[in-house]
């Protein structure tokens, strides 16, 4: 199958390298290609860090807007193809694919064990919930495939 539009979602504070090594693989240009790094809002922070205030979610943001932007540079990708959603990480995936027509949504998993692999992970969400086809690239702790 030819993927026409092509959703990778980084965690810009991880590996990702693999990631894109994989989208570039499929995608026929990297004009196909979008990415998106969701930041979590200061509410899902607030009942373990009390000192964390709103300049903490801009500092993510700020971040993550810069690594994207030298990502999508280093990729050729064209302006306005990275995205940095405050939210629940599975659900602004879903939203965000959905809005750009994505047709392939790649995300980066690490292997797990016991309680927190019963629980599952934004992975799983994204996997069980998605409307698109879902490419989970297992990643080790070195940053290469497993």
């Amino acid at each position: 199958m030819n993927y026409q539009r092509i959703l990778i979602a980084i965690d810009v504070y991880s590996e990702y390298d693999l990631l894109l090594q994989r989208a570039l693989r499929i995608a026929a240009n990297p004009s196909q290609i979008h990415l998106v790094f969701v930041t979590l809002p200061k509410i899902y922070f607030q009942p373990y860090i009390s000192c964390v205030g709103s300049d903490y979610v801009a500092e993510i943001q700020g971040q993550a807007k810069r690594r994207l932007g030298e990502i999508a540079s280093d990729m050729a990708l064209p302006l306005g193809q990275f995205y940095l959603p405050i939210g629940n990480i599975a659900e602004e995936i879903h939203r965000l694919a959905i809005d750009i027509a994505a047709d392939l949504i790649i995300i980066g998993t690490q292997k797990r064990k016991g309680f927190s692999a019963l629980l599952g992970a934004t992975a799983s969400s994204v996997l069980n919930n998605a409307k698109q086809d879902v490419l989970a690239v297992r990643i080790c702790l070195d940053g290469a495939a497993c």
